[in-house]
């Protein structure tokens, strides 16, 4: 079988997802607002050589959540410091289309393309939780199908609004006095169900022409948009099985908007224990397992049943039917949650408790984890893999030190940056702008006729 190159990214997390991760003895408790514990992660994962590094967000908590939902930087923010201490690795941020506007996400993200050299990419989500409504003086939060549509026209007028010019637009002539060419400027008079954006944008097109759009979609819809937007996408990682089910069904449905197999990643997110025994690497697992509290492992089951109460029920009672509790919110967890308890006839403790520490297959010895991965990749069932260090503070750090080198051994993983920008490193084209697009189609038509 032919190598295949490995995409590694690297989330950037603070102290995790999970709610007493920050007890860990080597976490750094208030990463989720260090600037040099972000710095340091970078640069590790710059070191690696990995593709990009991902910095995930909400704009909504509760006095439950989870601590570094709490207090954590705000994405572009963080990412426009990044990429002044990084020079190669690309930078990826959550950004959501539910409580934002096109021309402030088209103009932030396509300033972060020049800042950072054409390294910017854009993890697209429409808001899951239903109490963000409240924050963004709003009566109500839109229906699972409606934020899918509403995402579907976002996503049209920021790609609109990134052909705001031609890539030669700004000619900066001097002694002409020419600062521009008028014809290469194109307003994009949009007005469609949820937005009506005149435009132009007033930054000149990207390094990369559109920052690279990242998805993580795992819904009917979810996967019916990735399909038609997404360039790479996170999922979950349950087994070899499932990923590659999920691998198969993405790309199949792209083929209905013309794009082709290759144009999209696929990337499960896996969060490794790694140890130099087996042994060593099940005791971490277990010394993560000993920190977590049953009431925080009920309130973290909660979240995506839009912090349902779960402590009303009997833990170890079979897990409740709650009818569709919570499946506006996060649609494709709450049934996978749901199915996987009644098939398995699992209490509620059993449920709580396995979904605040998910053991997940990538434990094991630096060797095993990297058979695992290659496994994977050439099964078929991943393009690459996004590095979350949910169980261990130190998880970049023993992955980029012990599982890398072994894969780039193997020549699975890459030993030199041979881009400067993320698309280069995903060997993604540039896109062509519309207006291109409508003019070469022109000239087609004319010579048609």
């Amino acid at each position: 079988m032919t190598k295949k190159r490995i995409v590694f990214g690297a989330m950037l997390h603070g102290v995790g997802t999970g709610w007493d991760n920050w007890k860990h003895p080597q976490a750094v408790a208030d990463a989720g607002t260090s600037l040099p514990f972000y710095v340091k992660q970078i640069q590790k994962a710059e070191a690696a050589k990995f593709d990009f590094a991902f910095v995930a967000d909400s704009v909504y908590i509760t006095p439950k959540s989870t601590p570094h939902y709490l207090n954590r930087f705000e994405p572009l923010s963080l990412l426009g410091a990044l990429a002044a201490v990084s020079s190669k690795i690309g930078l990826v941020g959550t950004f959501t289309v539910a409580y934002n506007q096109p021309f402030s996400i088209a103009r932030q993200l396509q300033s972060l393309d020049h800042i950072s050299s054409g390294r910017a990419g854009w993890n697209v989500v429409t808001s899951f939780l239903e109490g963000t409504a409240s924050n963004y003086s709003s009566d109500g939060h839109y229906a699972h199908d409606v934020r899918y549509r509403l995402a579907d026209e976002f996503l049209d007028v920021t790609k609109g609004l990134w052909d705001s010019w031609d890539d030669d637009a700004f000619i900066r002539d001097k002694e002409k006095g020419i600062f521009y060419d008028p014809e290469k400027l194109h307003l994009l008079h949009h007005k469609g169900e949820f937005f009506s954006v005149k435009g132009p944008l007033n930054i000149a097109r990207g390094p990369q022409g559109h920052p690279v759009i990242f998805q993580a979609g795992m819904s009917e819809d979810g996967k019916e948009f990735a399909a038609k937007h997404a360039e790479a996408i996170f999922c979950g990682a349950e087994s070899i099985a499932a990923s590659k089910q999920y691998y198969d069904d993405v790309k199949a449905r792209a083929a209905k908007y013309g794009r082709s197999p290759d144009e999209i990643f696929i990337l499960p997110g896996i969060s490794p224990i790694i140890g130099d025994t087996a042994e060593e690497a099940e005791a971490k697992y277990q010394e993560r397992l000993s920190l977590i509290t049953i009431e925080n492992a009920l309130t973290a089951l909660g979240r995506p049943f839009d912090y349902y109460d779960f402590t009303k029920h009997d833990l170890d009672a079979p897990f409740p039917d709650l009818g569709n509790t919570g499946i506006e919110s996060m649609q494709s967890a709450v049934t996978k949650i749901t199915k996987f308890a009644k098939e398995n006839n699992l209490t509620l403790r059993q449920v709580a408790l396995g979904l605040a520490s998910p053991r997940g297959a990538f434990i094991g010895t630096p060797e095993r984890v990297a058979d695992l991965i290659q496994e994977w990749v050439e099964a078929g069932a991943a393009d690459g893999f996004i590095l979350s260090p949910e169980n261990l503070p130190t998880a970049i750090e023993d992955f980029t030190e012990k599982v890398i080198p072994i894969l780039q051994e193997r020549g699975l993983a890459r030993i030199e940056y041979e881009h400067d920008t993320l698309r280069g490193h995903l060997g993604l084209t540039k896109p062509a702008s519309r207006y291109t697009k409508e003019a070469a189609l022109s000239i087609r038509e004319k010579k048609g006729s």
